[in-house]
């Protein structure tokens, strides 16, 4: 939580509003592309044999790699996901969910590399049988086509269940259901996938979930607070810090706080005394001394 809010005060202004939209987006691009000339994503896929041979493009073309043919079912899924990130853009801000749901892609991109480096150590023979180009496109090519969003907008459903598991929702429109038995019900589907795949599918759902893992071990007390109070707590410090001006660090020279800009305060263990500087004075300030 502290690193994060570390982040969001440096960071949070290049955060992107409503990333949820902008991924089905990239879907729409897909299915265009799809309609034109289906084979041509091929050259889209998470292969990362090829991203090392200069074709670059492939860090980001996958994102747009439609999740299936499309269909009603398929619009209704996507809106229902597009409906599940953007409640929890607005619960947990806009920063925490741009970091959620960038680092599920990027973890899903390391696990490509991961699996890549995995086959040169496991399958030494066979890449020097079939050539490293016809192994890695031909042969498990098929394998990192295999890299996709899909378990990354499965994370965004689970952590929606974590964060609101009273929430009640109607299966098939009908069956009025709370989602935390809908969410362990999809946990428990992943895990026997998780235990029934062999190497290459292991790291292909763990890489594509590690930001769930790491999420929600890091930020706990959120889940357990739940998203009402965890609302109230940052409209409550908006308003106090701009009713009442109220800072926790002041530098010594130039008096600047943390509501001038993106600055890091840090304490002078050469001063005599609890003397706070910012980042432009703390190297260059006189240390105090008592008499």
């Amino acid at each position: 939580m502290k690193f994060l809010e570390k982040l969001e005060r440096r960071f949070g202004k290049y955060a992107i509003s409503n990333l949820s939209l902008v991924l089905i987006t990239c879907y729409g691009f897909g299915y265009a592309i799809m309609f034109v000339n289906e084979s041509f994503l091929d050259y889209l896929t998470l292969n990362p044999y090829l991203i090392l041979h200069g074709q670059i493009w492939r860090l980001v073309s996958w994102i747009i790699i439609p999740p299936g043919g499309l269909s009603v079912f398929l619009l209704l899924t996507l809106y229902f996901y597009y409906w599940l990130g953007s409640t929890l853009e607005r619960t947990w801000g806009v920063f925490r969910y741009n970091v959620y749901l960038l680092s599920g892609i990027l973890f899903t991109i390391l696990g490509s590399f991961l699996l890549l480096g995995y086959c040169y150590l496991v399958f030494p023979q066979d890449i020097a049988t079939y050539g490293a180009s016809v192994f890695f496109t031909d042969v498990i090519g098929y394998f990192f086509g295999s890299f996709s969003t899909y378990y990354v907008n499965l994370s965004i459903f689970l952590a929606f269940a974590l964060t609101y598991p009273e929430m009640q929702v109607l299966l098939f429109f009908i069956i009025p259901v709370k989602i935390k038995w809908l969410g362990l019900l999809d946990a428990a589907l992943t895990l026997v996938a998780f235990y029934n795949s062999g190497v290459a599918g292991r790291i292909i759902i763990g890489a594509s979930l590690l930001n769930l893992v790491i999420f929600f071990v890091g930020t706990r007390n959120m889940v357990q607070m739940g998203p009402r109070q965890m609302r109230r707590r940052q409209v409550f410090k908006q308003e106090v810090r701009k009713n009442t001006g109220m800072t926790r660090h002041k530098c010594a020279i130039c008096g600047r706080t943390e509501q001038d800009g993106n600055l890091e305060f840090r304490f002078c263990s050469k001063c005599e005394g609890n003397y706070e500087y910012c980042q432009d004075h703390l190297f260059t300030h006189e240390h105090v001394k008592r008499h």
